[in-house]
């Protein structure tokens, strides 16, 4: 099972993310891919199987991924201050994997009925989400 772990700006979900599933000890190999170094570098910092950077790097693994995770915006053409590109955003959205994202308030992105929380609780909730679709 692949899980694209994908951050941008300074990759502060991605490492949490990173962190998180690698403490979890679940049977993946997990990738990470950043929209910038900054991201990636955060990335491989928690310890990511493998990582890449930018547009590319994001389109072609997402067509190879199983799980896609990260912050909500990655659905969205121009979010994380325009790192996220129309390209990226279609490749994300186009990908048939399963995709667990963050819903946070920063991409100008509201979901109706849903309680902002800090970061932490949600990275946690995402990991639990993970480990129950591989174990469903």
């Amino acid at each position: 099972m692949q899980v694209l772990i994908i951050d941008g700006q300074g990759g502060g979900i991605g490492k949490a993310l990173v962190e998180q599933i690698k403490a979890a000890k679940l049977d993946i190999t997990l990738m990470g891919v950043g929209t910038n170094v900054m991201a990636t570098s955060a990335l491989i910092k928690a310890g990511a199987d493998a990582c890449a950077t930018g547009e590319n790097a994001v389109i072609f693994n997402a067509g190879r991924a199983d799980i896609i995770m990260g912050p909500l915006g990655l659905l969205s053409a121009n979010a994380l201050m325009g790192e996220v590109t129309p390209a990226m955003a279609a490749a994300i959205s186009a990908s048939s994997a399963v995709k667990l994202l963050l819903p946070t308030q920063r991409c100008n992105i509201r979901i109706s009925g849903y309680q902002s929380k800090p970061l932490t609780p949600q990275v946690k909730e995402a990991v639990e989400d993970l480990r129950a679709f591989l174990e469903a």
